[in-house]
């Protein structure tokens, strides 16, 4: 079926050019399109920091609006995974609200506290620096927009990926809203939202929403009986609008979520020694030991003021402040023994500042503008080797301070012919505090509460240093209006990821983890076609890229061996080197008839290791292993295809969304691993939303994986005797059926 799926997925491509160019001669014109298609150059997107047509962005981007998420029904930021080419979005491993993403085989998987996301996450232009709670839930939103590729210019801090845009939506200026939503579905799914906004003056507006998320979990941990995959999150957002005139404008905004849903401790994939460390029947059982309580509270206060100073200038700035803490356990043997259980506490804070200056003169528009940030992630974790007879205690803090300055201009050089310039100077300090020490005996340290005791020996590490990081990222982009309705672009850009300290290091295994790792850069080099054909029937955006990735930051731990024995375990953050990149990527939406529209997304990926250094515990020194290594997170191919037929029904408009998206073999981390590493599948869903007449009552029917496919998104691996074999798999979401019902005032 997979194979099927790759062929069908390029074919569906083709068809929806060719079958558009067999009915241009009959194809109705723009005007005569039913009112629910939305072609690309009606699509309004802030890539560059201002409104633009998605047509007229010299990026490969994604815009996903509100309409298209509740026709697909999406439940949280995951769901662009989907619908994305190239695209891996989704929930840590041991978490609920964790999110991990990669976009072109570039990303980071460790949520470690001091190590920081490879593709930037941003709400409404706030910058989000830590992954936890950042699987933000989809309710008050008016889009969410997917940017492939470096955005060093203007989404500097990190986006070596990409950069995932979350937007919501703004209050309605003299109207009173309120909207009700419940949800009902498997797993005794009970999802309730109420969100509305209040126009207080003419100038003054308030608004707020608040939703709750709860469910049953996928299985049971069969130790302790509590729910395993299970969900319980409290979301809300406040804000105010303040407008004393027409050319100012002020928005604050404060958000807040809590997920109290039990940790992940994942499923083994292949028995251990003992007869509760077998491999449990469904994919969502754990027989962990460690417990099952998990917090997380994550939020924040922002204040966007704008002021229109004439026609041609803009200026804007960007306040906020986030905080986030985290208590959860997680269970990497999945036993009730304390054969490799880890107790964690992170804790974060980040203060940002970003001033932009827009301007729009007749041949030349552009904006310029300073970031500031000042961060500190901070935390600490046991491991607690039961079969050691130890505990190994890690605890410490990273502090960043970054300012930027960035500019992108766009010049028209003819009437059709447009090039962008840009560049971020970005210089990061770091500061970093290490505690790493061996405890004896297999219980909880003093640094998570546990027995006082005195640590077994020295200290394994304990430094506090500190390093400065400056880059310049450039880039280039020519683009041409073939016509009014199609555009095509060359580019070059420049991504940089900050480099810092590898808060597990093992100072005596290697010394040089004293020294940090340095930052990590991708060149990326692409060339895209965009637009609308036939009447507007057919939008569609198209890109190839090749991407040159240097410096690599990679993560990884492994057993410490000395004579023969297992003593302990080593981390590793190394700059391990370098590898290329390259793909394809297509998106786009046919209107086959005036009740029936297409919708495809095809990604193609070849990624590969040119240089992989690792320390050789042994020999004491570094061996290039390219040979022997993959990119993470890398399938060769992503799609998506649904179709949505839109008609009438009592009344009503109907929108039914049959769709099946694909991903190909894939491994989890850069060693491959049969165990875990995953073959490639597809998920089918089906979506019915109705809406009444007056547009006061919708209703929505949704089945998700209606296959039923079992897939990891995550997992660990700690095999070998002194971990009892330890691999461990994490799963995505089972069969699933909601219904929804909504209530407009």
């Amino acid at each position: 079926m997979n194979r099927l799926m790759k062929c069908a997925l390029l074919a569906g491509v083709a068809w929806s050019t060719a079958a558009t160019a067999s009915m241009a001669q009959t194809a109705a014109p723009a005007a005569d399109q039913p009112e629910s298609v939305t072609n690309i150059d009606e699509i309004v997107v802030t890539a560059r920091r201002r409104d633009e047509a998605l047509k007229d962005v010299p990026v490969a981007v994604s815009a996903i609006g509100a309409e298209r998420l509740e026709e697909t029904g999406a439940i949280d930021i995951t769901a662009l995974q989907q619908q994305t080419p190239n695209a891996t979005v989704q929930i840590a491993r041991g978490s609920n609200s964790t999110l991990i993403s990669f976009v072109r085989g570039v990303g980071q998987q460790d949520p470690l506290w001091g190590f920081e996301p490879g593709v930037g996450l941003y709400v409404d232009d706030v910058y989000i620096a830590r992954p936890q709670g950042a699987v933000l839930d989809i309710f008050d939103i008016e889009r969410i927009e997917v940017l492939r590729g470096p955005q060093g210019t203007l989404y500097g801090r990190n986006t070596v990926g990409g950069a995932i845009k979350y937007v919501t939506s703004r209050m309605d200026p003299t109207e009173a809203e309120l909207t009700l939503k419940g949800a009902y579905g498997s797993y005794n799914q009970i999802d309730l939202l109420a969100s509305g906004s209040v126009p207080v003056t003419d100038t003054l507006r308030i608004g707020a929403a608040i939703a709750s998320y709860d469910r049953d979990g996928y299985g049971q941990n069969l130790n302790t009986g509590a729910e395993h995959y299970n969900k319980d999150i409290l979301a809300g957002r406040l804000s105010v609008e303040y407008q004393p005139a027409e050319n100012v404008f002020f928005r604050l905004a404060a958000d807040r979520v809590e997920d109290d849903s039990n940790p992940r401790h994942g499923h083994r994939e292949v028995a251990g020694t003992g007869a509760d460390a077998g491999v449990p029947g469904s994919v969502y059982d754990t027989r962990a030991g460690v417990g099952d309580r998990n917090s997380v509270v994550n939020e924040g206060v922002s204040l966007t003021a704008q002021v229109d100073l004439n026609d041609v200038w803009t200026v804007k700035s960007i306040t906020a402040y986030r905080e986030g803490d985290t208590d959860t356990v997680i269970d990497f043997d999945n036993t009730p023994r304390p054969t490799l259980d880890v107790p964690a506490i992170y804790a974060d804070h980040q203060f940002t500042q970003e001033f932009q200056a827009l301007f729009q003169y007749d041949r030349i528009q552009g904006v310029i503008g300073l970031f500031y940030l000042d961060g500190t992630a901070s935390g600490a974790f046991d491991t607690i080797a039961g079969n050691l007879g130890l505990a190994i205690g890690t605890a410490g803090f990273v502090e960043t301070e970054s300012v930027s300055l960035f500019t992108d201009v766009n010049i028209d050089l003819t009437e059709r012919l447009h090039l962008s310039l840009g560049g971020r100077y970005t210089s990061d300090t770091k500061k970093g505090d290490v505690f790493r020490a061996n405890y004896l005996g297999a219980t909880r340290t003093p640094l998570l509460g546990g027995t006082a005791r005195p640590t077994l020996g020295a200290a394994r590490t304990d430094y506090t240093a500190s390093k400065d990081f400056n880059d310049f990222s450039p880039k280039v982009a020519l683009s041409y209006d073939f016509s009014d309705a199609v555009t095509g672009y060359a580019s070059w850009s420049s991504g940089f990821k900050s480099g810092g300290y590898d808060m597990r290091g093992d100072a005596i295994s290697t010394p040089q983890t004293v020294n940090g790792y340095d930052p990590e850069t991708v060149d990326s080099f692409e060339i895209g076609l965009k637009g609308s054909l036939f009447d507007r029937r057919l939008s569609f955006s198209s890109a190839a890229f090749y991407n040159e990735y240097q410096d690599q930051q990679v993560t990884t731990q492994v057993p410490v061996v000395v004579n023969g024995v297992t003593t302990g375990i080593a981390s590793f953050v190394d700059n391990v080197g370098s590898s290329t990149i390259y793909g394809a990527e297509f998106e786009g939406a046919l209107t086959i008839s005036d009740n029936l529209t297409a919708n495809v997304a095809v990604g193609y990926l070849q990624a590969e290791f040119d240089e992989f250094n690792r320390f050789n515990l042994t020999t004491r020194v570094f061996e290039n292993i390219a040979n022997l290594v993959v990119l993470q997170n890398a399938p060769e191919f992503t799609g998506y295809f649904g179709l949505t037929w839109r008609g009438q029904l009592a009344g009503g408009d109907l929108a039914v969304t049959p769709s099946v998206s694909f991903r190909d073999d894939y491994s989890l981390f850069e060693f491959p691993n049969p165990i875990l590493d995953q073959k490639a599948y597809s998920l089918v869903d089906l979506s019915a939303v109705w809406t009444d007449p007056s547009d006061r009552y919708t209703v929505g029917l949704y089945g998700r994986n209606l296959t039923d496919e079992e897939y990891r998104v995550g997992g660990y691996t700690f095999p070998g005797a002194a971990f009892n074999d330890s691999q461990i798999g994490y799963y995505g979401p089972p069969r699933t059926f909601t219904a929804s019902l909504q209530v407009k005032f």
